[in-house]
């Protein structure tokens, strides 16, 4: 039997959760039996305590949550305010140059005959020289500069500014003299947010949130649970093109182009929300020399797919098997190969037929890869393959030559880069046109750089601030060199960032290649069907007296935790790890997965929607956010996890790790399970703690429908 557990109605279903490990709900604790550790100064539940911790609803569309990047620009502000960065460069000049200079220590027994000589002392001018030009070099401090981190343990606080010792020591000061003066500075910015700065150790400043902010935070994210949940766009928006999914004309989608197409699409996601301007590019293999095989052979077998005429009308079946048929034909027919190496010329020069039968081969591809796309629901995606690029590859070669950056090698051109060497030693050349005159991937791929961060959109070129390349881990050399090759040439400018995104293999439950059982490659829509068959069997085998609503329901719940799981599966990884594929995993309701995390979904709207009277609806009205009351520490405790939401998310947009989403989902449903477990909601106290427990269940519901949309992942009120 699956792990996981799909009721027919949530509401219904809440009394049957005490018995489900993961969503246990156990004795309610009141606040006033907690040991005086473990109480907040607002947790007994006095009406006039109460009033003095809520905080006005006013403004709260105006309201912004605020995250580590507002922090380190804050202090960014303060250091250069306070101290000279050149100072700064003297100082750390002078640190190096007066650094005790370490004696090595000799073995005993042994006597060096030839000891290197000394270094010779620097002169006074040379000293100087080297501090002129620090000197001159010198720029105003940024966020690097800054140091700020989250806090790395509860009690410091939310966040720690760690930039005191550094600077103390490249300034000659005592560092919790400089921490002082970086609090002094820091607290007419921070005082209506945090609390009074704290200075520990030997330098480090912690900072901690007021209590008034988590509320009004909380309630904002409340009020805006269907939008942005009050989190603001990036100051500095960029324009940046993703480079994923890449499927092969002709040829099948595999479990590859699945991670690719799956980790892609949620970057998509995530940097859009951000409010970049997103370019998902699908760079599809339909140029190549495999096509002139293929031309050919459709010229024998499928000749009105040369004709324009009639081209539109043919229908070319089963794309893998015309692959298959035209490449076994290559492999033993001497004539038909030299045939294909010349169609190759003919299409690579635009003859009409050719390029006719191209065409066709590409609209039967885009057909069948669409079907993968509309199952995934990938959307958006901008088809620029190959052949896009062969205008500007001549120019890639020429600019190249003209740089000195070219050479001859064994009738090829080809670029060398310090640093890279083959198995015996030589150096690794990177071949940009073939000796047959033909180019490569490489060239493709500079091409693409040029065009997608040096052309103006006139030129039909992208002005890109930042590429993605999500492609597998085996790549990483290739995009290295490529990367290397496009800046020395000036193909992309320096401002440009070029990001490779690398991803490790799917294998099976055993560890090796996965497979069918035969040994075939599993092909990635039985992969998808399978998994929503699955889903849907476990449906209908828990439900089996289901009414006549959950029955028109359950092939699209079915659906959603079934690629849902596949898609979590992947994500929840560290992509550059291999992961195994395994359905019993990916559909348990126990752990990090999917049905886990739509299922926590479910419950909190049915807790809504019990709480807030609205029966058996099948779509939850969120209640109007209300003033957050404390009355337990885990009501800090959720809130203080729903407010690193933005940190989050910036982080994920910066090193483009998904994972750290799921990780954060998981961790705020554990959160929020502690919460239910010791606030009711139903029966609160007063209706004043019901509404602000309301909102907190508001404001945590938003938050999973944000983090499982962004990774791609629709989800349902009610399972």
């Amino acid at each position: 039997m699956r792990g996981y557990c799909i009721a027919v109605q949530v509401v219904m279903s809440l009394a049957w959760l005490r018995h489900v490990p993961a969503f246990q709900v156990g004795r309610r604790i009141r606040a006033s039996t907690l040991p005086p550790s473990q109480r907040l100064d607002s947790v007994a539940l006095r009406p006039a305590r109460m009033m003095q911790l809520m905080m006005s609803t006013k403004a709260k569309t105006d309201f912004s949550l605020k995250s580590i990047d507002w922090l380190q620009d804050n202090v960014v502000e303060v250091l250069n305010e306070l101290y000279d960065p050149a100072d700064v460069a003297r100082g750390n000049v002078f640190a190096k140059l007066n650094k005790p200079k370490k004696k090595k220590k000799k073995k005993k027994g042994s006597e060096d005959e030839n000891p290197a000589p000394e270094k010779p002392e620097m002169s006074e001018s040379e000293k100087q020289a080297l501090v002129d030009a620090a000197v001159a070099q010198a720029k105003p401090f940024d966020r690097m500069d800054a140091m700020v981190t989250p806090a790395t343990r509860a009690e410091f606080g939310d966040y720690q500014v760690n930039a005191a010792m550094g600077l103390a020591k490249s300034l000659g000061m005592n560092p919790r003299e400089c921490a002082q003066q970086i609090i002094d500075a820091l607290k007419p910015r921070l005082e209506t947010l945090m609390e009074e700065p704290e200075i520990a150790g030997p330098g480090f400043v912690n900072l901690r949130f007021q209590g008034a902010y988590l509320q009004q935070a909380v309630s904002a994210m409340a009020a805006d649970a269907n939008g942005r949940l009050a989190i603001p766009k990036a100051s500095n928006p960029q324009r940046i093109v993703v480079d994923f999914s890449s499927p092969n004309i002709a040829k099948e989608m595999h479990v590859g182009h699945l991670r690719s197409t799956i980790i892609g699409d949620t970057l998509c996601n995530l940097l859009e929300f951000l409010g970049h301007d997103v370019v998902r590019l699908n760079h599809v293999g339909d140029w190549g020399t495999q096509f002139g095989m293929l031309v050919e052979h459709l010229r024998d077998e499928y000749p009105a797919a040369l004709n324009k005429d009639t081209a539109e009308s043919v229908d070319l079946g089963d794309l893998v098997l015309l692959y298959k048929a035209a490449k076994q034909r290559f492999d033993v027919d001497e004539d038909f190969k030299t045939r294909a190496r010349g169609g190759v010329v003919k299409l690579q020069a635009g003859n009409p037929d050719e390029i006719v039968a191209w065409e066709a081969l590409c609209t039967a591809s885009r057909v069948e890869y669409q079907k993968i796309y509309d199952v995934l629901n990938i959307e958006g995606l901008v088809e620029r393959g190959e052949s896009f690029y062969n205008p500007y590859l001549n120019d890639v070669i020429e600019e190249l030559e003209k740089l000195g950056l070219a050479a001859e090698s064994d009738g090829a051109t080809v670029v060398f880069l310090d640093g890279y060497t083959s198995r015996d030693g030589s150096p690794l050349p990177m071949i940009v046109r073939k000796s047959d005159g033909g180019f490569n991937y490489a060239t493709t791929d500079l091409a693409a750089v040029r065009q997608r961060t040096c052309l103006a959109s006139e030129e039909s070129g992208e002005e890109a601030d930042r590429v993605l390349y999500v492609t597998d881990a085996g790549q990483a050399q290739h995009f290295e060199m490529v990367f290397a090759v496009a800046k020395k040439a000036g193909f992309c400018p320096e401002k440009a960032s070029l990001e490779h995104v690398p991803f490790g293999l799917v294998q099976g439950e055993d560890g090796k290649k996965f497979a069918t059982r035969s040994g075939d490659t599993v092909k990635l829509k039985d992969l998808l069907n399978e998994a929503v068959r699955i889903a849907g069997a476990d449906l209908r085998e828990r439900n089996p007296d289901a009414d006549e609503a959950f029955l028109k329901r359950v092939d699209n719940v079915s659906r959603i935790v079934g690629i849902g799981a596949v898609k979590y599966a992947d994500l929840s990884m560290n992509r550059e790890s291999n992961y195994r594929f395994s359905y019993d995993r990916m559909l348990s309701l126990n752990g990090n997965t999917a049905p886990y995390m739509l299922y926590a979904y479910a419950r909190i709207c049915g807790i809504i929607r019990k709480a807030s009277g609205q029966g058996k609806t099948e779509l939850v009205e969120w209640p109007e956010s209300s003033d957050v009351i404390v009355s337990h520490p885990t009501e800090a405790n959720l809130m203080r996890q729903l407010i690193k939401l933005p940190d989050v998310l910036n982080d994920v947009g910066r090193d483009l790790y998904p994972n750290k989403i799921c990780d954060y989902l998981f961790e705020t449903s554990q959160t929020f399970n502690q919460f239910y477990e010791n606030c009711s909601v139903n029966n609160a106290e007063t209706s004043e703690l019901k509404a602000s427990r309301l909102t907190l269940c508001t404001a945590t519901a938003g938050t999973i429908r944000l983090l499982l949309q962004t990774l791609g992942i629709e989800v349902v009120q009610k399972l």
